[in-house]
């Protein structure tokens, strides 16, 4: 795991998590622009999971392998759920989907680091 990735992700979820809960509390559905960002934040998700197969691939390892990849998978998986839950929800509540969404990841990748270095608990 890269440490500034990490950080630069959970920097980005917390902003693309205000930016839903500013649409939601203005009553606004989801848009063009918040699968945009929730795209973004996508992509970095899936450049962290394969930073961290590359580096498992070369012999670094996880204290709990199983588990970390358990996380991994649902950190990268979670972005287009929550993009697709939030499309088919045209109220003020797909943008909530959303913000919830980026609330949760910044944990998961606090959660990730401290499976994958446990000094850091």
């Amino acid at each position: 795991m890269i440490g500034g990735l990490t950080t630069t992700i959970e920097i980005a979820s917390l902003a693309m998590a205000v930016w839903a809960l500013i649409s939601t509390f203005r009553n606004r559905s989801m848009d063009t622009w918040h699968l945009i960002g929730i795209g973004l934040l996508w992509l970095l998700l899936l450049g962290q999971g394969v930073v961290s197969v590359v580096m498992m691939a070369g012999g670094e390892r996880p204290a709990e392998m199983v588990t970390f990849i358990a996380y991994l998978a649902t950190v990268v998986l979670i972005p287009p759920a929550c993009a697709l839950w939030g499309l088919m929800e045209r109220t003020r509540w797909g943008p909530a989907v959303i913000a919830f969404a980026c609330l949760i990841l910044p944990v998961m990748m606090v959660r990730l680091e401290q499976i994958w270095d446990p000094s850091l608990v």
